[in-house]
Formats: structure tokens, C-alpha cells, sequence
């Protein structure tokens, strides 16, 4: 089967591609403003890459076309359609469906599928299980929403039973509004925590409970080939109300004091119980409780599968995080005899810039400094949902460097009860300078962002060579 892809450098359509790819499909497609590391891993496995949405593109002639949810029926401003390939799809009623849909009926039948949901935390978690998954010898297959520094690679179909996915809350596709999770028809559903985010698709946090009920109702109970298992951060209140509208499957808990799977320590180095018995160790270089939950909830989806937690603990201690979650890109040398730390990091939701930074601030000496950088560049942070939140968010930051290019509300007056500890501009290169004459010795520059952020990784490190 050809099949082309619209919207082929999103994490999620990226890996969908190597799958496609990988099973033995001819695969095409197409996205605007292109980026790594997606765009490098696409070209890597000699996938053919177009830029942009032209209507031209129906001369591939492709079997299918699979659409991302980046495809809108938008206009721009002198009335020409936004996806103009997509108008020439409907227009010639050619066959076309979603990156779920496809996955679900071409990857997943006859898998172990075990989805990692939450607001934060999916991509680490996913990537977690399958290198658990992988120490144990089960051969997972995944699709992860990132490249996973153990594998070097964002998806694969491995020759295992189990497929680990990242299971997105957002929609699917324009055409079909529902919740990407819904489709992969778990056995086993990780459900790491939940609040409010997507204000472009969702009312409240309650609308977005309601989407993860429907995950839940897709897990199987006991039966012939086994039990479905949901494994549920016990310290969230929303996930509480979420079970609580239903639940036909096994569940366990992890986190809270009293649960299946909880931690004893600080988070690079803690024990891990499992009933209240010691049932492993984890030293490694993560740093946050963020990540330590992370592991909890790794660590019990692998039980499902056998995977005991001491064999688990041992895998994570050989775990390399995910591209792009607290990346070090690089290092200069400054006077007096140090070094400043340039770090790439995905976050983008207040609660993942803070647990980010605190995680950092934990392991950090006496007198090094965090400077965080970062845009608010998601459908929710353009919007201006949680910008109230923002000083909160960068609390453990010594000074903080905002991007405002975009925005439709006032960045500076947002961060004004921050008062000299905040600088704020729409001009990438304005930061880079800004950052660049207060950088000393000792620093770590956080760049977060879930995007390409202008190369402004790059750009710092060079202007930090040449002072």
C-alpha cells in the first residue's frame, strides 16, 4: 500500500510513518516549517518529504491518505483554503482517514497495546516501559511521542507481542473529534495524571475526564485471553472522579502513600515498593518527582506483563531519557574556570516547566543559577488560558526570558509580579543577546518550548562561544 501523510512531521504522524515504513508500505508526505528531530529521523529511513499542501500532490497517487489533525477545512484571509490538497481529496472523493484510525487497523490488531496517558508525563513513561519491556527481553513494539535515546528511534514494530503508545487526549482529526486514545484498544491503560490543558478543544477539565472515561471504557475485564488493567496515579483527585463514573478492570495504584506501587527517597535515588515490600532500586541521572511518578507507573504496566518490579528497578537505572527532555545541547567554557549548561526541554504546560525546573534546581550546587527560556507556543498557552500561572511555573528560575511572538495577550504584563527577574520580547535575537550578557559561570539555560524555537539552542551556544 502507498500512503501519504498529512502532517508527517508531528511526533505522532513522524513515528505512524516509520511504522508504516517499517512494515514494509511505500510512505509519502507533506507538512509546512519542517523541523528535526522528526525531519532528520524521516530522511534517515528515505522517506520522501514535501513542503507545504499543495493540491499537486494528488499525482502521487497513493492508495490512502492518512491526515493529521494539523489539517483543517481554515481559509486564509484572501478566502484560499489553508490544506488546499485536502480540498482536492474531498473534491475528488478520493479514500482518506486519520493516523489513529490507520494504526489501529494496520499496527495494533493482535497486540498487547499498552497506552500511557496523562497531561504530562507521556512521552518519558512510554519510553520508560518499552526499554523496561526491551531489558526483559519482550521485544516491544511502540510509537512514542519523541526519539527515545536508548533506541534512536521514535516508533517500531517490534517482533514481541506488546506495543507501548503514547496515548494523546487531543482530538483526532477535523473530521473526527474524538480523543486519539480511543482508538488503540488497550489491555493495558496508564492513566499518570490529569489537568486541564487543550483550551483550544476543551471547556474545562471536566470535558477532558469525560475523554478519558472513554479510554476506560475501552479496557478489557477479566476474560478468556486475561485480565485489562488501569494503572492510576492515586495523589489525582480527577482521576479518582474519572473511575468513579465507571470501571470494569483490574486496578493499580501508584503514588500516594498507600498504594500497589510507591517510592522511598529523593527522586535520582529512591526504592521502589511494591505492596509495601521492597521490591527494587533506581539510581540514575532524572532528576524531579515528576519523573520518579513516571517510573512508578512504568514500572507497574511492566508487572502486567510479567515484568517483575526488581527486574524493572534494573532496567530504569540503564534508562536514557527522550530528545528533548532536559537535552543537554551543549557547553561553554567561562571565566572563571566553569561552564554554562544549555539544555533543550519540551515543556509547555506551567505544571511541566515547574516540576521541569524544580527537578533541576534539586540537583544544582551552591551558586549555580537557572535561566529559563522559554515560548509560549501551544494551542493553550497562545491562548492565553494559564498565563497567570506563568510566575509560579518559573519559581525556581533565577531569571527567566519569554518569547512573545504570536500572542494575542500581554506577555509582560503576565509576568510583571516578577518584577527584574523577567524579561520579555518578540525578537528571538533580543533574548539570545539578553541571555548572553548576564550569562556566567555556573548557569543552566533551560530553552523550553514544543516547537523548533527558532534554532535559538544553537544561536545561544554560538553567542556564548564568541563572548
Amino acid at each position: 500500500m502507498h500512503i501519504h501523510i498529512l502532517g508527517i512531521c508531528g511526533t505522532f504522524m513522524g513515528g505512524l510513518a516509520a511504522l508504516a515504513r517499517e512494515a514494509g508500505h511505500t510512505v509519502t508526505g507533506c507538512d509546512a516549517g519542517v523541523y528535526p528531530p522528526m525531519s532528520d529521523q524521516l530522511r534517515a529511513l528515505g522517506i520522501e518529504l514535501i513542503e507545504g499542501f499543495g493540491a499537486d500532490q494528488l499525482a502521487l497517487q497513493p492508495d490512502l491518505f492518512v491526515v493529521g489533525n494539523v489539517v483543517s477545512r481554515a481559509r486564509l484571509p484572501d478566502g484560499t483554503p489553508k490544506f488546499a490538497l485536502m480540498e482536492a481529496i474531498l473534491d475528488a472523493g478520493l479514500p482518506y482517514t486519520s493516523g489513529p484510525q490507520w494504526l489501529s487497523e494496520h499496527i495494533l490488531q493482535g497486540r498487547h497495546v499498552i497506552a500511557v496517558a496523562g497531561t504530562h508525563g507521556k512521552t518519558t513513561t512510554t519510553a520508560m516501559t518499552s526499554w523496561i519491556l526491551e531489558h526483559a527481553g519482550l521485544q516491544p513494539g511502540f510509537l512514542v511521542g519523541g526519539v527515545p535515546l536508548n533506541f534512536g528511534v521514535s516508533a517500531r514494530l517490534g517482533l514481541g507481542k506488546p506495543f507501548v503508545i503514547e496515548a494523546d487526549e487531543y482530538d483526532t482529526a477535523f473530521f473526527d473529534k474524538r480523543s486519539k486514545f480511543v482508538h488503540y484498544r488497550p489491555r493495558t491503560a496508564v492513566l499518570n495524571n490529569l489537568e486541564f490543558d487543550h483550551a483550544d478543544i476543551f471547556d474545562d477539565l471536566a470535558a477532558i475526564e469525560r475523554q478519558f472515561h472513554h479510554l476506560v471504557r475501552t479496557v478489557p475485564g477479566t476474560g478468556l485471553h486475561g485480565s485489562g488493567r488501569i494503572i492510576v496515579n492515586g495523589l489525582e483527585e480527577s482521576l479518582a472522579r474519572v473511575l468513579h463514573m465507571g470501571c470494569w478492570s483490574e486496578v493499580r495504584s501508584f503514588g500516594a502513600a498507600v498504594s500497589d506501587f510507591t517510592a522511598i527517597g529523593p527522586a535520582h535515588e529512591f526504592d521502589v515498593l511494591h505492596h509495601g515490600q521492597l521490591a527494587g532500586h533506581v539510581a540514575w541521572n532524572l532528576t524531579g518527582v515528576h519523573n520518579q511518578l513516571n517510573a512508578l507507573a512504568a514500572i507497574a504496566a511492566a508487572e502486567h506483563l510479567g515484568v517483575s518490579p526488581t527486574t524493572a528497578a534494573a532496567a530504569l537505572k540503564q534508562f536514557d531519557n527522550v530528545k528533548r527532555r532536559m537535552e543537554v545541547r551543549g557547553r561553554v567554557s567561562a571565566e572563571p574556570q566553569g561552564t554554562i549548561t544549555v539544555y533543550d526541554d519540551f515543556a509547555h504546560h506551567p505544571t511541566a516547566i515547574r516540576t521541569t525546573l524544580d527537578g533541576l534546581r534539586s540537583r544544582l550546587q551552591a551558586g549555580e543559577r537557572i535561566l529559563a527560556v522559554f515560548e509560549p507556543r501551544s494551542n493553550t498557552m497562545k491562548l492565553g488560558t494559564m498565563k497567570a500561572l506563568l510566575p509560579w511555573s518559573l519559581d525556581s528560575a533565577d531569571l527567566s526570558f519569554c518569547h512573545s511572538a504570536g500572542l494575542g495577550w500581554d506577555a509582560a504584563g503576565a509576568l510583571a509580579p516578577m518584577g527584574d527577574k523577567a524579561l520579555v520580547s518578540d525578537q528571538l535575537d533580543t533574548l539570545v543577546s539578553a541571555i548572553t550578557r548576564v550569562a556566567r559561570a555556573g548557569d543552566h539555560i533551560v530553552c523550553m518550548s514544543n516547537g523548533g524555537f527558532g534554532g535559538i539552542h544553537g544561536k545561544l551556544l554560538q553567542s556564548l562561544q564568541n563572548k
